[in-house]
């Protein structure tokens, strides 16, 4: 189990991105907002253990890098901060969840922004990981 107070963030998205790349699940301890009982969220973060399969990474208008995964215990669709990330295990596995067909990208001006960047598949995972930071950075 890697602790990500132990490594960078480019470390744990370059750890992540060989994970999806290789289709390894991943067991994440996370911290998630809690809600209450009408599905409010309370500011409260609460620690939270799931296995997930990684399909995507994508950045919000705040600037948070975001993973878009599948939860294996439930077999639902969800995001998650790579920033509120407490510790992860990569498993050698393979994926086992049928990711969800992508939807046409609709140009909203509330929600998400998106970057897209190109590179060939032969590049180490560590320049993606820069090519990614310089897309943000323009």
């Amino acid at each position: 189990m890697r602790q990500t107070k132990n490594e960078t963030s480019t470390t744990t998205l370059t750890r992540l991105i060989a994970a999806h790349d290789r289709q390894h699940p991943v067991t994440i301890t996370y911290l998630k907002e809690e809600k209450d009982e009408s599905g409010r969220k309370t500011g409260r973060l609460v620690e939270t253990v799931r296995t997930v399969e990684i399909y995507d990474f994508y950045v919000s208008t705040a600037g948070d890098i975001l993973a878009k995964t599948m939860d294996r215990e439930s077999g639902e669709h969800r995001d998650f901060r790579i920033d509120r990330l407490i510790s992860y295990t990569v498993h050698r596995t393979a994926y086992v969840i049928e990711r969800p067909i992508a939807e046409p990208k609709s140009r909203s001006s509330r929600g998400l922004a998106t970057v897209t960047v190109l590179y060939p598949v032969a590049v180490p995972i560590a320049r993606r990981v820069q090519l990614l930071a310089d897309a943000l950075a323009a």
